[in-house]
């Protein structure tokens, strides 16, 4: 298969879904967990939910980059906004993701936060500007932070003085293995990350399948690829043979990226991190390490005090863990929507809750 076409298939498809209803029959109803943004999409925008058994339950995760990040990171970011000589530099999609009070979008227009598509645009205006501060908006998992690695390399070799990031980058195998012991929520299966898996491989989801029992499938994004994952999911509960497979291995190789892991641990230290909804995960974020501490943000810049407020009526939290569904929230579809987000799900184009909304699920 070569072409876009080809993975949408309808006549394919029908055959994959007659597969998944014949094998899953007799099954005790069972949870699959895709947690990668732009598999939530795919999910909605295809329809993929409703071409499934009763007893098969595909739910999301806490795959959206965004989302995941904490408020209190947003309100700090805020915050740096109001320093003088200080210009925030940040992806696109974090500007409308709520604060306590305010958010992104609001202090843009003031002039103090500039949307770009690269940190290393953020490089260059530091260098072309060194009466002020820059700072970059680090979000993302593994499949960014070796961009923005490679950016605080070029910054160190153009040494300068003004550039530095907030790194609020995690990384994913961390939360899947927290979920994966959640009792409450008692998965059964993940369609693992496929962007993610693209860099670090397959090695590190081998724990999850072995010590938790769950099977793992990482799955591409097109109609038939999820299918696929989704009978290659339900065979593994169905024998009781958990395990790691690579149903993506046209992009994803068992060794992952080697080059930009080596970026990762050469610039970056895994720390604890805060998941919005989730709570502290141990080991589960990226911070400067001691050889490009000067261009930590958190380390060079006496931040403001923040009071971060908890969200009221939002239940974000509970959809990215899975418990709840974005129609469960008395706010979806009403007083949340794009154009006036009460959570990060609704914000970014990867949040479940953008993802029903946008697909039909309003009501």
């Amino acid at each position: 298969m070569k072409y876009i076409d080809e993975f949408r298939n309808i006549r394919l498809a029908n055959k994959i879904s007659g597969l998944i209803h014949e094998e899953a029959e007799g099954l005790e109803p069972v949870k699959f967990m895709e947690v990668c943004g732009t598999h939530t999409m795919a999910v909605e925008r295809f329809g993929i939910r409703k071409t499934l058994p009763e007893n098969i339950h595909l739910i999301s995760g806490p795959g959206c980059p965004v989302c995941v990040t904490p408020k209190n990171y947003i309100d700090k970011a805020i915050a740096l906004t109001t320093l003088e000589d200080v210009i925030v530099f940040s992806f696109g999609d974090m500007l409308k993701v709520p604060g306590s009070d305010s958010n992104l979008l609001k202090q843009k227009s003031r002039g103090k936060v500039r949307i770009v598509y690269s940190a290393l645009d953020a490089v260059e205006f530091a260098d072309k500007n060194p009466d002020k501060r820059i700072v970059f908006l680090g979000i993302g998992f593994e499949t960014t932070a070796p961009t923005v690695g490679a950016s605080i390399k070029y910054a160190k070799k153009k040494r300068l003085k003004n550039f530095f990031v907030y790194s609020g980058h995690k990384i994913m195998p961390p939360a899947m293995k927290l979920l994966a012991k959640d009792k409450l929520i008692n998965i059964k299966g993940f369609l693992c990350p496929a962007h993610v898996s693209a860099i670090i491989g397959l090695k590190p989801y081998a724990e999850i399948s072995r010590k938790y029992g769950i099977a793992c499938v990482i799955s591409g994004f097109e109609p038939l690829d999820i299918l696929q994952s989704v009978l290659m999911l339900i065979r593994q509960v169905k024998f009781e043979n958990p395990k790691v497979e690579n149903q993506y291995n046209r992009v994803v190789k068992a060794s992952g990226n080697k080059e930009a892991l080596y970026l990762i641990d050469e610039v970056f230290s895994v720390k604890d991190s805060e998941w919005r909804g989730i709570g502290n995960i141990q080991k589960s974020g990226l911070g400067l390490s001691k050889r490009y501490a000067e261009f930590d943000a958190e380390k060079n810049i006496d931040l403001p005090e923040v009071k971060t407020k908890i969200d009221k009526g939002c239940i974000c939290g509970s959809v990215l863990k899975g418990i709840k569904i974005p129609t469960d929230c008395s706010l979806f579809s009403k007083k949340c929507n794009p154009e006036n987000p009460q959570g990060a799900c609704m914000v970014s184009s990867e949040g479940t809750c953008a993802a029903y909304y946008r697909y039909g699920a309003r009501h």
